[in-house]
């Protein structure tokens, strides 16, 4: 008698171990997770349509593309960082998805850790350029506190990411910190719409990070990686992920009050809606993989429109 294939994915091989061949460079951009990249466009995007929504003619494009520097450094290193300590705490070993570098077993995980770091000092010769430019060297404190909270996200003994705290990481620095800063570079001063902007982009990520763990619910379980989505249980992941990635619209709503044109980032709702639905009913992980696609391209279009709304004005 055949035996039956279980459907318990924790009771696979995971077939990646110990995979052979050196790792091609499609396998260093997967492990990037570009479908992450465009959370780190959002808060500068936001945070320069701020600037130039508060003082026209104030757009300093070269700060803009520093801040852009720090943002995508960044989140690429806590991307192979993320790799490096999942990899080799054994976590990646239950992980049913694309396999990592490290956990996989095809890259050494020094080499991954060392590529984590570069990102991490590419991130911190853009802050510091950043602050030589606009001399307010508080900033490099700063800096060095996202460089830390990226690395114990899920490095380190006590990873906080492993606590559940990691959507409050991802809210502050990616949301908070990285509208605001983007903002204060480029006009030394912080008007209080940009909050409002910054705790959109920080909901946005959050939502992401959600989904991202609804997928791996049952599997961090196994991990003992305590997750939000792992405390809350499914039916209060869906609710937290529905609240994150809708919140925003708020926004769109008091913005849309003094800035018409930025009802437009309405429009945004045709890939939020559906992340919403998908997340709220489906289990699949390839399902899943696809809200997170969604709501990461649908939060980089948000931003967009609400950029375009608030630069009317501005260049009108």
């Amino acid at each position: 008698m055949a035996k039956q294939k279980s459907n318990n994915p924790t009771q696979r091989p995971n077939k990646a171990k110990g995979k052979q061949g050196k790792p091609t460079i499609g396998d260093w951009i997967e492990g990037a997770r570009l479908r992450t990249l465009p959370l780190a466009l959002v808060p500068v995007i936001l945070g320069t349509a701020s600037a130039v929504a508060a003082v026209p003619g104030e757009f300093h494009w070269i700060r803009a593309l520093g801040a852009l520097v720090v943002a995508l450094a960044l989140q690429i290193g806590v991307n192979y960082s993320n790799d490096y300590s999942d990899g080799i705490r054994g976590t990646d070993d239950y992980r049913v998805g694309p396999p990592r570098l490290t956990g996989s077993g095809q890259v050494n995980p020094k080499t991954v850790r060392n590529v984590a770091f570069a990102f991490f000092g590419i991130a911190a010769a853009a802050g510091l350029a950043l602050a030589i430019a606009t001399q307010q060297w508080w900033l490099l404190a700063v800096g060095a506190a996202a460089i830390i909270a990226a690395w114990f996200y899920t490095g380190g003994k006590r990873p906080y990411g492993y606590a559940g705290l990691g959507e409050v990481f991802v809210f502050v620095f990616f949301g908070l910190v990285a509208t605001v800063g983007t903002t204060y570079v480029q006009i030394l001063t912080v008007p209080q719409h940009t909050w409002v902007l910054a705790v959109a982009a920080g909901l946005f990520s959050c939502a992401v990070l959600m989904v991202n763990n609804i997928r791996d619910r049952e599997t961090d379980v196994l991990a003992s990686k305590k997750t939000l989505a792992v405390r809350v249980g499914l039916r209060g992941s869906r609710i937290l992920f529905g609240l994150f990635a809708l919140l925003p619209f708020v926004a769109t709503i008091l913005f849309g009050l003094l800035y018409p044109n930025t009802f437009f980032s309405f429009f945004a709702l045709l890939l939020i809606g559906p992340a919403v639905v998908i997340t709220s009913t489906s289990t699949a992980a390839k399902d899943l993989i696809l809200a997170l696609k969604l709501t990461s391209l649908g939060a980089l279009l948000w931003a967009v429109l609400m950029a375009f709304g608030l630069w009317i004005p501005a260049f009108s």
